[in-house]
């Protein structure tokens, strides 16, 4: 069941600053192997400054694109088990670290994601997302079940959307790779074309902080099809890597020297 009152981040943001040409990107991806083609696509270096708190092991890339200051932060890999910090814990905390350091213009958070073949998805297709919820946040007591939904609209980017011919569809999340009966039913009723496991987390930090917000999500593996998620995951993602990157560059290509309202 979605909020009936829940309103574009557009709304929230001072109409002064969606005329402002943006110069701070920030780009949030939760995986390195996602991450890596961008940073050398835009040559940026890796800052070991102490603008993170100490010990954390969160990465900073940084570079100058045009006439854009692009950031592109992950989670970086889990102290104890050396892989990827995935999911919301994560990538709520390093958003709201990195809108209090950097004050970005935008976020983009790009990243692969599950699709339904039965909502129009494929694989390697790449979509931006109208909306963003959360699948795993049960809560059956009334009000509190809109907020465990948390459905919040991700930042109209038309433009984008018609310039790069991308899909549009709603993202649903959730910090498990699989899908049990009960995800199942709760991504049906968000009505998601695509499942990830960080989109709805940095949705709700940028909301709290009044930074609009953009998702792009890459198609690794059918949810709804015949092939263990996990097998399909691993064996596609360097391809869909390969498109994510290409999308995410012709985005960047496309924010420089506009403002928020061309978008």
């Amino acid at each position: 069941m979605a909020p009936q009152d829940d309103q574009p981040i557009d709304a929230a943001i001072d109409s002064e600053a969606q005329r402002k040409p943006i110069s701070t990107i920030v780009i949030f991806i939760a995986m390195h192997t996602e991450a890596l083609p961008l940073v050398n696509r835009f040559q940026l270096k890796e800052e070991h400054d102490s603008l993170f708190p100490k010990g954390v092991p969160w990465v900073r890339y940084h570079g100058i694109y045009k006439d854009l200051h692009i950031y592109i932060v992950q989670p970086g890999k889990d102290p104890a088990l050396g892989v990827d910090s995935v999911g919301t814990v994560s990538a709520s905390l390093v958003t709201y670290a990195t809108i209090q350091a950097l004050k970005p213009d935008l976020i983009i958070n790009a990243g692969t994601a599950g699709g339904f073949k039965a909502k129009g998805a494929g694989i390697g297709d790449v979509f931006l997302a109208s909306e963003v919820a959360f699948h795993d946040r049960r809560i059956p007591i009334p009000v509190f079940d809109l907020y465990g939904v948390g459905l919040r609209q991700a930042f109209s980017a038309s433009n984008i959307l018609k310039e790069l011919n991308l899909k549009l569809g709603k993202l649903s999340t959730g910090d498990s790779l699989d899908m049990s009966p009960q995800d199942e039913a709760s991504i049906t009723a968000n009505d998601a074309t695509v499942k990830d496991m960080e989109g709805a987390a940095v949705a709700y930090v940028a909301e709290l902080l009044k930074v609009p917000a953009i998702f792009l999500k890459a198609v690794t593996d059918i949810v709804d099809g015949d092939k263990p998620t996990a097998e399909e995951f691993l064996q596609n993602l360097a391809a869909v890597t390969a498109a994510l990157d290409e999308t995410v560059a012709k985005t960047i290509d496309f924010i420089s020297g506009k403002c928020l309202l061309e978008l």
